[in-house]
């Protein structure tokens, strides 16, 4: 069965980012700033550029009113008192973000086990049974040309495709670190499964690497159930993908931009100097 194209993406950010505590029993991971945005709102921005602006957030219940806060209060206030002031043209940022995109953000299902496909499963009540759709995981980020139009673009090739993920090559010194993709057909570019931070170089099938940008069908949710976690209990999106790829095709395609992970510290930190890099030039 072919899907229809997405018209929808799902943005995740419902763990306990422990790796960033405290800040992070305050206020949300992706809520951390590059520059004077949030890490969530460039997320956002990628699924605008790539022609999607019906997005779903997936927060933690104290998460929740913070995204809904930031992407849809007005403040009346701020603007009032620049308005006074002369100043509006500061509240010209805020006025982008609110009319950035419709932004429904809700709850990760408390009954689902913990995992990063769980976010996933709990959006499914607003996404259409015909349609595909697009899914971000917000601590990854995207410099230059976003991988939501790179999906796209790749889905209307492949519109019978199960599921297509994008893949960035990567130095040997950090496979370790991450999902390295097997590949079932080199020429076609599609997915055989994906080994989790393969031991030793020898281990891993490719130099690509799978991150958390993925376009995927309704059929990924007859894994995303509390009967399928792996490693840790935890329900993995990467082991639906594979089983998705046992039964038709998933497509692997090479990310145009750059990709950088958020996801701790020492990464953030790194993407904040790619981030200042690109500001200067």
């Amino acid at each position: 069965m072919a899907y229809k194209k997405p018209t929808k993406a799902v943005i995740t950010d419902a763990g306990f980012a422990s790796r960033f505590l405290p800040i992070t029993k305050t206020i949300p991971k992706a809520m951390i700033p590059l520059g004077a945005k949030p890490i969530m709102q460039y997320t956002v921005e990628e699924c605008v550029k790539g022609g999607i602006k019906d997005i779903i957030i997936v927060a933690t219940k104290e998460g929740k009113p913070i995204y809904e806060d930031y992407f849809n209060n007005p403040v009346e206030k701020i603007y009032r008192q620049l308005e006074s002031q002369g100043k509006l043209d500061r509240f010209e940022a805020v006025r982008e973000v609110l009319e950035l995109a419709h932004i429904t953000v809700i709850e990760q299902d408390a009954d689902l086990p913990y995992g990063n496909g769980s976010p996933i499963a709990s959006a499914k009540p607003y996404l259409n049974d015909d349609e595909a759709f697009v899914v971000l995981y917000s601590d990854d980020v995207i410099f230059g040309e976003g991988d939501v139009k790179t999906l796209l673009e790749a889905y209307d090739k492949h519109p019978d495709a199960k599921a297509i993920i994008t893949a960035q090559e990567m130095p040997e010194e950090v496979w370790n670190k991450y999902g390295m993709i097997a590949l079932k057909d080199k020429q076609k570019k599609t997915l055989s499964h994906i080994v989790e931070k393969p031991a030793k170089p020898e281990d891993s099938p490719s130099n690509l690497t799978s991150y958390g940008r993925y376009l995927l069908t309704p059929e990924v949710f007859a894994h995303l159930t509390p009967g399928n976690t792996g490693l840790d209990d935890e329900l993995w999106t990467v082991d639906a993908i594979t089983k998705l790829a046992k039964s038709g095709d998933v497509i692997v395609t090479k990310s145009k931009g750059k990709w950088l992970t958020t996801g701790d510290p020492k990464n953030y930190y790194a993407a904040y100097e790619e981030f200042n890099k690109m500001e200067k030039e």
